[in-house]
């Protein structure tokens, strides 16, 4: 790789750390091609990105950005997973983590936070973007559905006294 293709890659890393809500930093030893294809799937379904890089290409590229924490982790063969979504790619890496014993999560860093792997574990389980957005609608639509039933309840209770008064007259 000659300097151009270097200071190429130096800057599109820079931008995944600026512009990425969550980086996860993972070794991926013993991996075939096949596993890390099922990664790459895994992430593009999740509106992630997996990306392997050089090191020390990637510690020069995070120097002065907002994760420039996560230096301490690049060693050896590692993979970075990062995403816009603050969850989403914490979300494939704990999920491929699970199915795959060589893939092991070092940390990461959540915009200037620091993440260790106990950090990326909780942001995992958090909930997407998608699902607050629909608990959120669902909140918004249940005080709708509780004025309905409460307006409709004296007309159904009033119905409900007079077939009771009816079916005693009737008896009588």
């Amino acid at each position: 790789m000659d300097r151009a293709q270097k200071e190429k890659v130096v800057e599109e890393l820079g931008q995944i750390f600026e512009s990425s809500g969550v980086v996860v930093v993972a070794h991926y030893a013993g991996l075939t091609v096949a596993q890390m294809q099922d990664l790459r799937a895994r992430a593009r379904e999740a509106e992630a990105s997996v990306r392997v890089a050089k090191n020390r290409l990637a510690k020069i590229a995070l120097e002065g950005k907002p994760c420039e924490s996560i230096g301490d982790y690049l060693t050896g063969m590692t993979v970075l997973t990062y995403s816009e979504d603050p969850v989403s790619a914490a979300k494939v890496a704990e999920g491929f983590a699970k199915d795959n014993e060589k893939f092991v999560i070092l940390g990461g860093a959540m915009g200037s936070d620091h993440l260790d792997r106990a950090g990326v574990k909780a942001v995992s389980d958090m909930p997407s973007r998608e699902e607050l957005l629909a608990q959120i609608a669902g909140m918004l639509g249940a005080p709708a559905s509780n004025i309905a039933g409460a307006i409709g309840a004296p007309a159904s209770n009033i119905a409900s006294i007079l077939s009771t008064i009816e079916e005693k007259a009737e008896a009588a």
